[in-house]
């Protein structure tokens, strides 16, 4: 693999590439954070499309399980600046999330279509992507429809008739 691959060998290296042996890991486990550069934090917000990013660490919990996989508990902490959907604005927000995920050999992924059961991130060769599992986690825990605290919707905004055909309406004969 050259070094400007990921770790699934499948293009560029991640903005955030923190690999780990997984052989590091050892049978009862192996604890690790990691923090993005400011540059890092840069490029991640660029691929976020957020405005910007200030700070993500991520603190990992590491099991191994058999055939390979490994589960993943983790406490994800990140600042970052987002556009609101009323005022379009940009403001600060901290995302403070845990989740638990597992890392498994590629080509051994579950087909259990269950939306409840743990995410599963594919991984070839002999280590797992801490910083990929990291940015994919922040990208899962942002609001969708961020909104700044105290944004209100404004006047004219809530004088929108409530179907596009209301408007129609007066235009009806008698």
């Amino acid at each position: 693999m050259t070094p400007s691959e990921g770790t699934a060998g499948a293009g560029p290296e991640p903005e955030l590439h923190r690999p780990l042996a997984v052989e590091r890991i050892g049978p009862h486990g192996h604890e690790v954070e990691i923090q993005a550069t400011g540059p890092e934090c840069a490029d991640v917000a660029v691929r976020l499309r957020l405005p910007a990013i200030a700070s993500l660490a991520c603190r990992f919990q590491l099991q191994p399980l058999p055939g390979g996989r490994i589960a993943a508990s983790g406490a994800l902490k990140a600042v970052v600046s987002q556009v609101c959907v009323l005022t379009l604005e940009s403001f600060t927000a901290t995302v403070e999330e845990t989740f638990r995920i597992r890392f498994v050999p590629e080509g051994r992924e579950s087909d259990d279509p269950d939306p409840e059961s743990e995410d599963e991130i594919a991984y070839a060769g002999a280590a797992i992507d801490l910083g990929e599992a990291a940015v994919e986690q922040l990208a899962l825990a942002l609001d969708p429809y961020p909104r700044a605290p105290g944004a209100v919707l404004p006047d004219k905004a809530r004088d929108v008739p409530a179907s596009p055909f209301a408007g129609l309406s007066s235009l009806r004969r008698q």
